[in-house]
């Protein structure tokens, strides 16, 4: 989630099977996909599954193999692969024999009809192999060492548990678990069944509505970082607002939180003590360029395709952290962007003022190195011609403001439509009289929470009462608030599904079965239901044991969808038929 939310992400290759190019580009829709490298070539199907061109193997065996060394993963997505998936799975095994690099295929996650849609949330998915991999890897070194033998699981979306390495093929089915395992947690800590729950981490802060106890799956998709994904998970607004987000002041002086995540400096201090000293020396200096007061430390090395100018700028990271502005030069500003770049592929860290850090000038928090987190504010005051307590104030108010904006923001798009608050002025003003109620008008305005607050997360002590007070509604801090996510975690099940559609083909004469690994026709419904229960189960209970299920229950559910024509007489026509089964267990538990 947080790397959907911040933009950051791996290097991948798109290949679109049957995709018109023209259109895609004519119509904006590249754009969307989260990826520049992307390839076209000829297949695809159509609605009903058929063949349309046959897959040129030859043209994506040439682009794979003039990729492979400058990517980390493959994502597939074939036009209608939801239909028939055969081309999708033919490339996917032939991008596995050519490079051995992690590839995603859009069937995979989804079996729902927009292609563009599918085609970037499978980007989205292969672009956070790698880093949920090397996630895993440091979470396995660590219980090793603590000699922790219960088995790994991972929350998903929805609430639901997977093993730990199946987790890694689908990390995109993982996005807003924290908020679905948090919401769950809120539950059990407060009692409370109604509630907004507002849960703030370092990186994000995710709002989320209890109805009777439980959240509402958005069935749309989630949607991160303005992103809209294909992936079933709770119905939560993301924000990328956070403990650790990076606090900056432009040109005019204006203020900024987030939603980049950054190291604070008062922890980058405590942990190298030369940053002060660098901190003092840029002070001296009166530096207000871009990069003052900010640092860079490794964070992960790929295997493959840095430039040579890239290592060395992580061979001089290898003794501590890199000043990101030395003395203002063009050489600093040179620096800057090269760093910003591998920021953005995850291979560095960034460290800079954060709301953390704001914290600790205001005396509020104390747990890492004062001073570093003073020096920062000033080195943003001398940009503001303000001090850095007044900085620091800004940062907190700014946050509760930000907070209480937001959870309007998700009210109001679930009942209206979500507000534009750089465009639509005039209720931007309203809700500044609402939350602030200055300014010299005639004309005041007041908005009320009509449900309490439940606050999770470590940083909520210091900008939830503000939000409460701006919204007039009960705050509820809970016991434990900060392990919230975890209690959630820990109560629930391993849940798999396989979605197939039945759909009539020549006026109904024949039925088509769309099964994961292609289609299959039969002279009726009913036959086609059959199969249906025949071959899908066993292959789900299967899936289910592979991602850490446990005494696995299978259910089947049934929608039949049609439409009524009156032509004088009311005729029933069946569209399709879909058939959704369910796999249910308890995690795996630990061998002894």
């Amino acid at each position: 989630t947080n790397a959907i939310a911040e933009g950051y992400g791996a290097r991948v290759c798109l290949l679109l099977i049957g995709y018109d190019q023209e259109l895609m580009t004519k119509q904006g829709f590249h754009c969307e996909l989260a990826t520049d490298d992307i390839v076209y070539l000829d297949g695809g199907h159509d609605l009903q599954g058929n063949e349309i061109t046959p897959l040129d193997i030859d043209g994506a065996q040439k682009a794979i193999l003039a990729r492979r060394d400058d990517v980390e993963a493959f994502a597939i997505s074939g036009y209608f692969g939801t239909r028939n998936a055969t081309h999708e799975l033919r490339l996917r095994r032939l991008v596995e024999d050519l490079t051995g690099l992690p590839v995603t295929c859009g069937s995979e996650l989804t079996t729902r009809l927009n292609a563009v849609r599918r085609a970037a949330t499978v980007v989205l998915n292969a672009r956070l192999i790698p880093l949920l991999r090397d996630l895993i890897t440091k979470v396995r070194q660590t219980l090793n060492r603590l000699e922790i033998t219960a088995p790994l699981m991972v929350v998903k979306g929805d609430g639901s548990l997977v093993r730990a390495e199946w987790a890694i093929q689908r990390p995109v089915e993982t996005i807003l678990s924290g908020p679905a395992a948090s919401a769950i947690g809120a539950l059990s800590l407060s009692g409370q069944r109604d509630v907004w729950v507002v849960d703030m981490g370092g990186t994000t802060t995710d709002i989320v509505a209890l109805h009777d106890g439980r959240p509402r799956i958005n069935p749309e998709g989630a949607r991160v970082g303005g992103r809209i994904t294909m992936v079933e998970a709770v119905d939560v607004h993301t924000v990328g607002l956070g403990g650790d987000s990076h606090v900056t002041i432009d040109s005019e002086g204006q203020l900024t939180i987030g939603p980049q995540r950054v190291i604070p400096l008062c922890l980058l201090a405590s942990r190298f003590p030369a940053v002060e000293e660098r901190l003092r020396h840029q002070i001296s200096n009166q530096l207000r360029e871009s990069g003052a007061g900010q640092f860079a430390i490794p964070w992960r090395r790929p295997s493959h395709g840095l430039s040579k100018e890239d290592m060395e700028l992580l061979s001089r990271m290898e003794t501590g952290p890199l000043a990101l502005c030395g003395e203002g030069t063009w050489e600093d500003w040179m620096l800057y962007r090269r760093v910003e770049r591998l920021e953005k592929m995850c291979i560095v860290q960034r460290a800079a003022f954060t709301p953390t850090d704001a914290l600790h000038v205001l005396g509020r928090l104390n747990q890492w190195n004062t001073p570093a987190s003073r020096l920062g504010a000033e080195l943003l005051a001398l940009k503001a011609q303000s001090s850095s307590e007044a900085i620091a104030q800004k940062v907190v108010r700014g946050m509760s403001e930000r907070v209480a904006r937001e959870i309007v923001s998700k009210i109001l798009g679930d009942e209206i439509a979500p507000p534009d608050w750089q465009k639509e002025l005039t209720a931007t003003s309203l809700l500044q009289r609402a939350f602030s109620g200055q300014g010299d008008t005639d004309l005041a305005c007041e908005l009320r929470l009509l449900r309490p607050l439940v606050a999770l997360g470590a940083p909520v002590e210091a900008y939830m009462p503000g939000v409460a007070e701006r919204l007039r509604t009960e705050l509820i801090i809970p016991p434990h608030a900060e392990v919230a996510n975890a209690v959630g975690a820990v109560t629930g099940s391993v849940v798999q599904r396989i979605k197939v559609l039945i759909s009539p083909l020549d006026g109904g004469s024949k039925f088509r079965l769309h099964l994961p690994n292609g289609v299959r026709d039969f002279e009726t419904l009913e036959e086609a239901i059959l199969h249906a229960q025949q071959v899908v189960p066993p292959s789900l209970e299967a899936l289910a044991q592979e991602a850490g299920a446990a005494q696995v229950e299978i259910r089947m559910s049934r929608k039949d969808r049609g439409v009524k024509l009156n032509l004088g007489w009311i005729q029933e026509i069946h569209l399709d038929t879909e058939l959704i089964f369910t796999a249910i267990g308890r995690p795996t538990p630990a061998k002894r």
